[in-house]
């Protein structure tokens, strides 16, 4: 079994746009090493929002050099870009967008929601792109629920969706750049589970709800992060309460990672290179 690298415990809030109350679980500017290939993961509520006449959300804003992976777990969110691309996704289902060149893109509460208020709970994942693919044409992946393979674990402990990568010879239905594993994990209460992770694979537990202990001796609360040493192909996790949570692996990018805002590349001149583009127009205009 894997060793813990470290934890965070449950960082500040804050607002993304006025519809999405966010907590930054990682983030790759002081744990891009460790994180590869992933950047960073937002978790937004679980909140509730009374009923309004303007829908909430966070308007047009500018993406380069990686892909945004959208989580809905209670809720629904739309979306549209600069390309005239659109749509929504409720409970269940999962938006993953390869900002690739370049776009802006939009994510607002949908009508419904707005009209009726609820519960949301959400997260997004940023995924990096390699060099090779960083100026690859922009696409959407929307990833509806009955899509996603759900494993039932072993004494019914609970189960795994496989958004991307495998597990017990399930594939996720997210076409991916590099070899990765999200896995979308509900464990029971008083129940345990080892989860094979491939060797070298760089490995991140986001306990989004619930308690569970990690290993031997790790003890995980609400919104906490766990990274885990590169050696060893599997993790025990032992549930206190009904959790859910983020399992994420992935063959690690051998890259420099620079990044500023919602570009992430691989050199300085890079990143100017994005905002000058940004500025002049070349990730186009919103409709």
């Amino acid at each position: 079994m894997r060793k813990v690298s470290a934890v965070f415990n449950s960082p500040q809030g804050h607002w993304v746009g006025d519809g999405f109350p966010v907590r930054t679980m990682f983030s790759y500017d002081r744990l891009s090493r460790l994180l590869s290939p992933f950047l960073l993961l937002d978790y937004a509520g679980p909140a509730e929002f009374a009923p309004a006449a303007k829908p909430r959300g966070v308007g047009a804003h500018p993406h380069r050099g990686f892909e945004t992976v959208t989580i809905v777990y209670h809720g629904s969110v739309a979306h549209r870009d600069s390309a005239g691309n659109g749509g929504v996704i409720g409970a269940g289902d999962v938006q993953w967008m390869t900002a690739g060149a370049g776009l802006l893109h939009e994510e607002m509460h949908t009508a419904e929601f707005t009209r009726t208020g609820g519960l949301l709970e959400a997260a997004q994942l940023w995924v990096n792109l390699p060099a090779l693919h960083k100026a690859t044409p922009p696409r959407y992946q929307t990833i509806t629920s009955a899509q996603i393979p759900s494993i039932t674990l072993p004494a019914e402990a609970g189960t795994v969706r496989v958004i991307a990568g495998e597990f017990a010879g399930q594939r996720g239905p997210a076409d991916c750049f590099t070899p990765l594993n999200v896995w979308d994990l509900r464990l029971q209460a008083g129940h345990e589970v080892q989860l094979p992770i491939p060797a070298g694979w760089n490995c991140v537990v986001a306990l989004l709800r619930g308690q569970m202990d990690v290993g031997a001796e790790q003890a995980l609360g609400a919104a906490d992060l766990v990274i885990f040493e590169p050696e060893g192909d599997g993790l025990l996790l032992r549930a206190h309460s009904d959790c859910l949570a983020l399992v994420l692996s992935g063959e690690p990018i051998a890259e420099p990672v620079v990044g500023y805002g919602p570009f992430v590349m691989n050199t300085r001149a890079e990143i100017e290179t994005a905002f000058t583009d940004y500025q002049t127009g070349l990730f186009g205009t919103m409709p």
